[in-house]
């Protein structure tokens, strides 16, 4: 028995547990508050595709049969073939059988539908890649057909990340959730009810939080605490996550707690511990945290507490204990190297930093607390946490989720990792700003960071200054660059159709976007078309932004606005010739197409010179080091040689170097008496020594025994050194 029930429902990630209810674990913790978790999601849907759970299937689906489509007709003949591979696959895609993949790849081995068509297409993608990740991409598409076949067949709602998410979506209103919840369970319903009502009946909770991230999950959270509250009435039933953060601020619809009996929003610490101890304290009057519920029949919003929001580091390590982090499944959909990290592969999730540290960008949701409340995490504490992650789950391979991850925290949070000599494998989000510089992207590098995503959003200047996005085109292709040669794959957010945006605009982003990936800086990306947001500066002011919204009466959700530019300029024809642009531009080919090409309608030359980025990267580098910049050594000690060098009759001692780093070795001379200087120094410097030393404390430090700093600094044997393992941060 345990007090709280902490339940993501269907469908998030397959790969790797959506981390919020560990994060509530993680804090109950600190509060000696019993609490059990479970990814419904994850359960669902093992329980569905495995051998018993086809058979269920294909049962339900044979009365349908002959009024599907050829594709789903093939699927359903194949049914035997189905129920023979699943359990096999989907263990291999937990990564417990992984000898199957010779067996996926050698062909007539798994059933094929419609979506091993596109492998023709994909065969220059993937006809390099392992033979792991081959057959994982094809076990995907076995898994991808029969999921068409359930969306065609069964619950035209299906999907493998989001279930109904269309009735999550902008809806304004109540209703057409509401209407639906009064229908009959589906087939996928059936099997979540039964999974809930044995986790229930085995915990026994006083209180359940169901945590709803996406829209995607709202239809099923909603099914969850209707089936609760018809045959649990004593179990209280709380909605926080992501969704009723952004979307429910606004909730009016006193339906809405016929299923729930509490909805809170932002930071859920402190109101789930205000909620527990309503819901199980005699008392009958309690404040609570940013929380709605009926009174006298009337929803009301109660924030009626004088204590703060926890600190993060008071919150606790998440917790993924309940969790079946050895079921999850791996799947490669399509040939994006970062859409594969999204959905290859366990990641334990952390923050950095609650908030973002710029905050500034118009089309986000910077109103929120969610973001505009920033707090960073010292670094020690950051990864203390990640080695107690690694404990508790075996893995240490660590998404950061922020907003934006502050640049001078991961070099701190690099230092931290290299000094306690830890093995990760990390990756997050950031803005393309001027802090990252070559020296601290190879920093990041050496401490286990292999990928970054950022917002170029759209690849124009105005457009850039209007999202006030604080970086220019030149100075996002400058920090590509560094990111790339460190060795740290790059992955961009690109937008279209923002606010006033012209068609020229849109061909001039696209060319920046060729370039970049010509020149090879990015290597992976993805458009997004702008959405207006409620809480952004775009949705909150649309007057200064040229945009007139499309408004219904809001009495539940409220997020996504209808909008219309007053350019008159119709988006949305853009989009196919965007995306298959940049999927080819991916993979190292067309780059010699007229943008022309990618589009079935006329559109303008572009204005971009075809060697616009390359000269951005060609300009100067910034030879002024700021004094206070640490200066750290990330590798052991030289060996030493001393030598007598002879010239015209003179001679003199010299000092060779050689230095070993993983991949060579390499050797500088320098004068004997600056050798032994720049050994004894190295050692001060080292990244494993407690004081840093700054710039200025270096050159101080070498004034005192010889002339002329800079000449040393900017020499070509420190120069030898500066390229690979004597940074500037």
């Amino acid at each position: 028995m345990k007090n709280i029930l902490l339940i993501t429902p269907p469908f998030t990630q397959l790969n790797t547990p959506y981390p919020a209810t560990a994060y509530i674990k993680g804090f109950l913790n600190t509060k000696n508050i019993s609490a059990f978790q479970m990814d419904l999601g994850i359960e669902v849907i093992l329980e569905l595709f495995s051998k018993e759970g086809l058979e269920n299937l294909f049962q339900v689906s044979s009365f349908k049969f002959q009024e599907c489509e050829p594709n789903s007709q093939r699927i359903y003949t194949l049914k035997d073939d189905y129920i023979k591979t699943i359990d096999s696959v989907i263990a291999f895609l937990q990564g417990k059988n992984p000898s199957l993949a010779r067996q996926i790849c050698s062909g007539n081995f798994l059933p094929e539908a419609s979506r091993f068509a596109q492998l023709d297409d994909m065969e220059f993608a993937f006809g390099s890649m392992g033979m792991q990740d081959k057959a994982k991409h094809l076990a995907t598409l076995y898994l991808e057909d029969l999921s068409d076949f359930i969306v065609e067949c069964i619950d035209e709602n299906f999907g493998f990340s989001r279930y109904a998410e269309r009735l999550g979506r902008s809806a304004n209103s109540f209703d057409e959730l509401y209407n639906h919840l009064q229908n009959e369970l589906t087939f996928i319903d059936e099997i979540t009810i039964k999974i809930l009502k044995e986790r229930i009946e085995e915990v026994q909770p006083k209180l359940v939080l169901i945590s709803v991230p996406f829209p995607g999950n709202l239809y099923s959270a909603f099914r969850c605490a209707q089936f609760i509250k018809a045959n649990y009435s004593n179990i209280k039933l709380s909605m926080g996550g992501g969704f009723p953060n952004t979307e429910l601020r606004e909730l009016k619809d006193k339906r809405v707690f016929e299923f729930f009996d509490f909805i809170t929003l932002d930071d859920g610490e402190l109101p789930v511990e205000l909620l527990y101890g309503f819901v199980t304290s005699s008392e009958v009057e309690m404040s609570l945290k940013r929380t709605f519920l009926l009174e006298n029949n009337q929803v009301v919003y109660k924030n009626n507490t004088i204590r703060n929001d926890y600190k993060q580091s008071e919150v606790g390590t998440p917790d993924y204990s309940d969790l079946l982090l050895d079921k999850y499944i791996s799947v490669i959909e399509i040939a994006n190297p970062m859409h594969s990290l999204w959905s290859d592969g366990r990641w334990n999730k952390l923050t950095m930093a609650h908030g973002c540290y710029w905050g500034k960008c118009t089309f986000c949701d910077i109103s929120l607390d969610y973001i505009k409340l920033y707090e960073p995490i010292a670094a020690k504490i950051l990864v203390d946490r990640m080695e107690e992650l690694i404990a508790q789950t075996g893995e240490n391979g660590f998404h950061f989720v922020d907003e934006a991850a502050p640049p001078a925290l991961m070099r701190e949070v690099a230092l931290e990792i290299i000094k306690r000599k830890l093995v990760v494998t990390w990756w997050t989000n950031i803005r393309f700003e001027k802090s990252f510089t070559a020296d601290l992207c190879l920093l990041l590098k050496e401490s286990g960071c292999i990928a970054v995503s950022g917002g170029l959003e759209v690849a124009s200047d105005r457009l850039l200054e209007l999202i006030k996005k604080g970086v220019t085109v030149e100075q996002v292709a400058q920090v590509t660059r560094n990111f790339t040669e460190s060795g740290i794959m790059v992955h961009a957010y690109l937008m279209y159709g923002y606010p006033t945006q012209t068609i020229q605009e849109t061909v001039d982003s696209l060319e920046m976007v060729r370039q970049l990936f010509e020149l090879g800086v990015l290597q992976s990306g993805f458009w997004h078309q702008f959405a207006m947001t409620a809480h952004s500066p775009v949705g909150m002011f649309p007057e200064e932004f040229g945009v007139i919204p499309k408004q219904n009466e809001i009495t539940f959700a409220n997020n996504d606005i209808n909008f219309k530019d007053k350019t008159g300029i119709n988006h949305d024809k853009f989009s196919f010739g965007l995306k298959k642009s940049l999927f080819n531009y991916m993979h190292g080919i067309c780059f010699d197409y007229d943008l022309q090409d990618w589009f079935d309608f006329k559109i303008p030359k572009t204005k971009i010179p075809t060697d616009f980025i390359y000269n951005c990267l060609e300009k100067e580098q910034n030879f002024n080091t700021k004094p206070n910049a640490k200066i750290v050594w990330i590798r052991g000690n030289p060996q030493t040689e001393i030598f007598t060098k002879s010239k015209k009759g003179n001679s003199w001692e010299m000092m060779k170097l050689t230095f070993h780093n993983k991949t060579q070795t390499y050797d500088i001379s320098l004068n004997a008496e600056e050798g032994k200087w720049l050994v004894a120094t190295l050692e001060k410097i080292s990244i494993y020594s407690e004081n840093k030393i700054t710039f200025s404390q270096l050159k101080s430090d070498f004034e005192e025994q010889f002339d002329d700093f800079e000449l040393f600094w900017y020499s070509k044997p420190i120069q030898t050194l500066r390229n690979s393992s004597l940074l500037v941060l």
